[in-house]
């Protein structure tokens, strides 16, 4: 795999070597569950066997990473920073932002666990009595626990990463883009390009794991409500179904389609919990949500260190099927909701980011999970329901309505689930459909979106899997598929921590000042002044060029190729001063944006008449017709890339302000050269 000229497909251009990296895998997943369903299901159970006996600690001992690192950066003194540059300012109102990021980040497992787990950790408990007091106290924290802080973190942290070098470093809103201050310009090679592609891949069976889950719901329900069986024909259905609605919404765009899809299920899901609180024994409910928040405090981290090492065989599966299965979902649609996340966060500092991001979808979920969860179990252990105890155990997706069947509007309760459940079930999908048409394309932007057909295809593609994985055995598939397919990404997200941290560090500590910024938005005159003066000393000029400013000039012509333009960077030696770096990008016809940085001695004076000269050279940039730019001395490799796009920026706002092409300040030439300047 080599780093490749995007290709253009039906009139805009993708990243041929993310899209069909990342469609090859799924494609051969496909193919090798349909022609070998039971072998494949078998390969699915024991692989998720061997991952929870060989790393379920390290499933332990991550989330607990990911989770003080961006508890610490959001309050250090890197909370200050935003995404973006300093006047930015959020795109969305808090509501909307919480309400997207919280039907995106949950969407229709909130509706198929919040009766049923609680009632599987209070009857079949890991290492308490079944069905005991200590049972019922401990199953709702332990609900929190698998649908809390530890699970947003990562969302956050990856969200945090590509928001940071996105939106204030203009890097591509792609997962490589997070391990740039690690990789350099290598993020548009290989490495880059498998990180991007892992995270694809591992996106389209997070999504079809959760619609997989969720078309058992919704499939009951309409049972309930028409009579629909429960079969794989109709599921099958189901999935086309919601999948073709998903790909009209996303198609429509974040602030269209999914941002008031995600309000109406925000509004809807707050409506039922009110009417199950009300309906519900309010008083004894109230009483028990606070209990549950206690316990959920203080066994925070006892629950985030429980191997079940000293708890038996039983326990040890339960943690497989339970908590490991939790985090390898969380780590799978990381990459899927760290990207929605990053898309609808710009403007917002990184305390503000992360702090949102951790307790505003924790505050609804506790609310949702102890209402819910506690009126299931008093169900069952005060009032005798057995059947819902039996449904949580066996068939999980029935367990909300026989709850709502408790109440009275029976008809109107269960149609609000109904309608919760598709959009959910929708807003799923079509973020995920937008997220990666994202990915796998080439935008001029990180405010940008892919074309709307290209979202369209992605829905297809997640709704193919997640068909293809329910005929291949069902949720146990699901479920495995997704806690294989999480492992690798996981280490991923420990070099998005490195990276994001080293930026961080070099910029809070004025190691990185990006110049344009610098100029524009008028960055505190102190700390530049700190930095200028921990930079100092005297830096060998053709080291500099090699090791700094060429791999800049580099990327910065990578990135207009993957735009479209024609692009060259040439080297060679002028004299005894070094070397000469010429970037020519053609911008239409004979006219050309030339960027060329020449060794030049320092001026001792700077009177206009004076020719004083030193000893000691610098890099000096030039622009067509000889106009002098910037004297590199000093800059960073962040500095260059804002100096080529301000330069190139102003080059394009000249053509377009013209109407011709004779700039005084861009002096057009033949072949674009620059004119001799000895």
């Amino acid at each position: 795999m080599t780093d490749v000229k995007p290709r253009e497909v039906g009139g805009f251009h993708i990243n041929s070597t993310i899209f069909y990296g990342s469609l090859s895998g799924v494609v051969f997943f496909l193919l090798y569950a349909i022609l070998y369903t039971d072998q494949a299901a078998q390969v699915f159970s024991e692989g998720l066997a061997w991952v929870n006996h060989t790393f379920g600690w390290y499933y332990m001992l991550a989330t607990v990473a990911y989770l003080v690192f961006i508890l610490y950066i959001s309050l250090s003194r890197f909370g200050k920073v935003r995404l973006g540059t300093d006047d930015a300012r959020p795109e969305f109102s808090l509501i909307s932002w919480a309400a997207m990021l919280f039907a995106a980040g949950i969407g229709i497992d909130v509706l198929f666990f919040s009766v049923a787990e609680p009632l599987s950790h209070y009857l079949l408990p890991p290492e308490l009595a079944p069905e005991s007091r200590e049972a019922i106290r401990h199953a709702v924290p332990q609900t929190f626990f698998h649908w809390g802080l530890t699970g947003w973190a990562m969302y956050a942290l990856m969200g945090a990463a590509l928001a940071y070098f996105s939106y204030r470093h203009k890097l591509p809103l792609a997962i490589r883009s997070t391990l740039f201050p690690l990789l350099g310009k290598r993020i548009n090679g290989p490495i880059g390009y498998l990180v991007d592609i892992a995270a694809v891949i591992g996106t389209v069976f997070g999504i079809a794991t959760s619609l997989g889950i969720g078309v058992m719901q919704l499939n009951y329900g309409l049972g309930i409500m028409f009579g629909l069986p429960e079969n794989l024909t109709n599921q099958v259905f189901l999935i086309i179904a919601v999948v073709i609605i998903a790909a009209f919404s996303a198609m429509s765009g974040v602030d269209k389609g999914i941002r008031r899809l995600s309000e109406v299920n925000m509004l809807l899901a707050t409506g039922l919990l009110l009417f199950v609180l009300y309906q519900g024994n309010t008083l004894g409910l109230l009483d028990t949500l606070v209990l549950n928040i206690g316990d959920y405090v203080t066994d925070f981290v006892a629950l985030s260190f429980n191997t079940y090492a000293l708890s038996g065989e039983q326990a040890q599966q339960w943690k497989g099927w339970w908590t490991v299965f939790f985090w390898s979902w969380w780590i799978a649609w990381t990459p899927f909701i760290g990207m929605f996340l990053a898309r609808i966060s710009k403007g917002r500092t990184l305390r503000e980011f992360a702090i949102g991001a951790l307790l505003i979808p924790l505050g609804f979920m506790i609310a949702w999970m102890s209402v819910f969860g506690n009126s299931g179990i008093e169900l069952v252990a005060s009032q005798g329901l057995k059947a819902l105890g039996e449904q949580a155990l066996n068939s999980p997706q029935s367990t909300i309505y026989t709850l709502l069947e408790q109440y009275p509007y029976v008809g109107l309760t269960t149609a609000v689930v109904l309608v919760l459940a598709v959009l959910f079930f929708v807003t799923s999908a079509d973020s995920g459909a937008l997220v990666l048409a994202n990915f796998t394309s080439v935008l001029p932007g990180a405010d940008s979106d892919a074309p709307a057909y290209l979202r369209a295809l992605w829905a297809a593609i997640i709704g193919a899997v997640t068909i293809v994985l329910l005929l291949a055995g069902g949720l146990n598939a699901l479920q495995s598929v997704v806690v294989i397919a999480a492992l690798p990404f996981s280490l991923v997200l420990f070099a998005s921590i490195a990276g994001l941290y080293k930026a961080l560090a070099r910029e809070v500590d004025g190691q990185v000042i990006p110049k344009r910024q610098a100029m524009a938005f008028g960055e505190d005159w102190r700390q530049r002044l700190h930095a200028t003066l921990k930079r100092g000393g005297k830096v060998e000029i053709t080291g500099f060029l090699n090791n700094t400013v060429r791999p800049a000039v580099e990327m910065f012509a990578q990135e207009l190729r993957e735009n479209g333009k024609t692009v060259t960077v040439e080297q060679q030696n002028i004299d005894s001063n070094g070397a000469c770096l010429t970037l020519k990008v053609q911008w239409r016809d004979e006219l050309y944006f030339v960027y060329e940085i020449r060794p030049q001695p320092l001026f001792l004076c700077h009177e206009p008449l004076s020719d004083t000269r030193s000893t000691e050279v610098a890099l000096r940039v030039f622009l067509a017709g000889g106009k002098e730019g910037s004297c590199l001395a000093g800059y960073q490799f962040d500095d260059v890339l804002h100096d080529l796009v301000f330069e190139f920026e102003h080059f394009v706002q000249i053509q377009a302000l013209t109407s011709n092409d004779n700039d005084p300040g861009y002096t057009i030439v033949p072949d674009g050269r620059l004119p001799d300047m000895a």
